[in-house]
């Protein structure tokens, strides 16, 4: 009997241990820092298809895997304009991206992205992984996912995974700006110190 005890004690402490760990993904899948990811196509709110190679003069970008009807993405929208505000005429822009099945999440189609969009004034692409072929090449599992890449001569390599800062309840209480330390980081041509965070969100609706 206490050996039972015993080893569901220890099974509680792997999980809870898990469940906190700052890794993004609890399997091998999707990339890792240090890969190089693979360009896109995929259609835009406005109705063009959009690559990450149609923006020549990028150093690098924001890649943010999003939606409209997840709680935790909605309060990350103004931040996301932020980091494009912020971002893109330094060579970093936000690419948002919508990965979830419009039929399990008819508020994700894209007639509701295009009136998400307006509504907000989003200054970035709202592209939509009709397939979902993208986010699982990425390994993304919650919206909002973010991924930070740097172009360099061999591709865009990753250089960050995980979540937009310390603190998706309170804009104003945030201590650490995972994503904005990063950029700035690979601006100022350094190593980013934290590179892997726990993405913080809901899962993508397959």
């Amino acid at each position: 009997m206490k050996k039972i005890f015993k080893l569901t004690l220890v099974l509680v402490v792997i999980i809870t241990v898990s469940a906190f760990t700052t890794k993004t993904n609890s399997t091998d899948s999707g990339y890792k820092i240090g890969d190089v990811a693979t360009d896109f196509e995929l259609e835009n709110i406005d109705g063009n298809v959009v690559s990450l190679s149609d923006f020549e003069d990028a150093k690098g970008f924001i890649v943010v895997f999003t939606c409209n009807t997840c709680p935790y993405a909605v309060a990350y929208e103004d931040r996301v304009q932020g980091l494009n505000k912020k971002y893109a005429d330094l060579g970093y822009p936000v690419i948002a991206i919508m990965p979830n099945n419009t039929t399990v999440k008819p508020g994700d189609n894209m007639e509701a992205m295009k009136t998400r969009a307006k509504e907000k004034g989003f200054t970035f692409p709202y592209l939509m992984d009709a397939g979902q072929d993208i986010y699982p090449q990425y390994g993304a599992t919650k919206t909002p996912h973010v991924y930070v890449l740097q172009k360099e001569q061999k591709g865009n390599v990753v250089k960050y995974i995980g979540a937009i800062d310390d603190n998706y309840q309170d804009a104003n209480a945030v201590k650490t700006k995972y994503v904005e330390d990063a950029v700035d980081a690979l601006l100022n041509n350094k190593e980013v110190k934290i590179n892997e965070t726990k993405a913080i969100g809901c899962s993508i609706k397959v």
